[in-house]
């Protein structure tokens, strides 16, 4: 390990205090019946952990160097296998089949900050069936993840992860934790995924189209926001009346709407497209 080299294209910062894989293994609701995707094993600090209290344990790793490195480290965790793929490209529905039949799944990962939404979205749209997805992430987006609406850090993403999941903040984890040590503290957050979505909109598509508008231009109110996105379709007075049927102000703007009020005006955008 000591002749590794890491490399900036993954984002690699390793865990060099051991006290945070034992906290995130045991605050992830991972138990003995579950199997475990981690991704970015590394060095296989958080792996060895996992492995203690799981089922199974499959570990997605990009880097192909560390494929040497891993194998020997996990030699006693006969529980562990490691596939050397990047989780992006992986069909976790396949993966999901051949490794985990007939199981419950959680995920756990120490994510790079600079794909850290790509890949909690990619889990969460997916819609794999996983139990509990805990990962540790940058400090701010920890907290974004985490926003209640009506709050600064409150946006598309957090309205969009709120169908998915419930979000809990587990603790903070200090820059000087990893090496190399990183610019700013992380985060552990663990996502709790709903078996059934809290809304059901008629359109789900339409859904997260109302969502992303909403935040497209924060400033601007969310009657204005959605005339930018819609009103090639929908007029703008219609809008309006959509708003205010959904029980809104005209001034109400996304930000202090929940998942339930988005679906509200999802339903009635979609219903008033089709009969136009």
């Amino acid at each position: 390990m000591d002749n590794f080299k890491k490399k900036k294209q993954y984002g690699q910062n390793f865990l060099t205090n051991s006290a945070i894989p034992k906290r995130i293994a045991s605050e992830s609701g991972i138990t003995s019946e579950d199997g475990v995707i981690e991704i970015g094993p590394g060095f296989g600090i958080l792996t060895r952990e996992l492995s203690a209290i799981a089922d199974k344990v499959v570990a997605i790793e990009i880097d192909t160097e560390l494929m040497d490195i891993l194998p020997e480290k996990l030699k006693d965790c006969d529980n562990v296998k490691v596939i050397n793929a990047d989780i992006l490209k992986t069909d976790v529905k396949k993966l999901i089949d051949e490794e985990f039949p007939n199981k419950s799944i959680c995920v756990c990962a120490n994510l790079p900050y600079y794909i850290t939404t790509d890949i909690v979205m990619s889990l969460l749209e997916g819609e794999y069936g996983f139990r509990t997805i805990t990962v540790m992430v940058q400090k701010e987006v920890a907290e974004r993840f985490c926003a209640k609406e009506g709050s600064d850090g409150y946006g598309a993403i957090t309205a969009s992860i709120s169908y998915y999941a419930s979000v809990k903040r587990l603790f903070t984890v200090k820059a000087g934790s990893f090496d190399p040590k990183p610019k700013v503290d992380s985060a552990v957050i663990r996502f709790d995924l709903f078996d059934t979505p809290p809304v059901t909109p008629i359109d789900k598509k339409t859904l997260f189209d109302v969502i992303k508008a909403a935040f497209s231009q924060r400033r601007k109110t969310l009657a204005n926001s959605l005339n930018s996105y819609f009103g090639s379709i929908i007029s703008k007075p219609q809008i309006s009346e959509i708003i205010s049927n959904a029980g809104f102000t005209e001034n109400v703007r996304g930000e202090e709407l929940d998942i339930y009020g988005f679906s509200k005006i999802a339903d009635l955008i979609y219903t008033t497209k089709i009969h136009l």
